[in-house]
């Protein structure tokens, strides 16, 4: 019974965070970089920050697992879901307050995604000139946050583009949770 009021507590947060906000512009630049890979072809597992590890949430450290992605109807609703998890797998990298005038940087990256929500590749839109480390920080907190639910029932491409939007703190906002 209190996992049940835990995760209605989580629904009722998530929810209430997908209120409003402005629409996302895709980037008007080609992709610039490929997410890491290991060898043998696969995107890396968790790339890590050159300044060590990148925050984990205490549940993800615990080993307690994101609850389950809700099914999404339309590729807004699929990239609103993806940035509430963005900030649920990663509480302690993330901020939700007002965004400060001067960013550290904004990676952007497009997530192609499986039918089953799980990532199929990662690719880097947009590099930023400083604080390259940023991308790293943000490819391994959407690994952290897979799986994003079931698109088969979307039309292709299952993808979607995050901004990423760094304060000095090294910390993130996703752009589609911007009010």
């Amino acid at each position: 019974m209190r996992g049940l009021r835990w995760s209605g507590k989580l629904a009722l947060a998530l929810s209430l965070a997908a209120c409003g906000g402005p629409t996302q512009r895709q980037p008007d630049r080609p992709p610039v970089q490929e997410a890491p890979r290991v060898p043998g072809g696969s995107p890396a597992a968790t790339p890590v920050a050159p300044g060590g590890p990148v925050p984990t949430s205490p549940a993800v450290r615990r080993g307690l697992p994101l609850p389950a992605p809700q099914a999404v109807r339309s590729h807004e609703d699929l990239r609103r879901q993806a940035a509430q998890r963005l900030v649920a797998a990663n509480p302690d990298g993330t901020y939700m307050g007002e965004v400060p005038p001067e960013l550290l940087a904004i990676p952007v990256l497009e997530v192609e995604l499986n039918r089953d929500g799980s990532i199929r590749h990662i690719r880097v839109l947009r590099k930023p000139t400083q604080a390259e480390d940023t991308i790293e920080v943000a490819i391994a907190a959407v690994r952290r946050a897979a799986p994003f639910g079931d698109v088969s029932r979307l039309p292709k491409p299952w993808k979607f583009v995050e901004v990423f939007l760094f304060d000095d703190d090294r910390r993130f906002k996703p752009r589609t949770l911007d009010d």
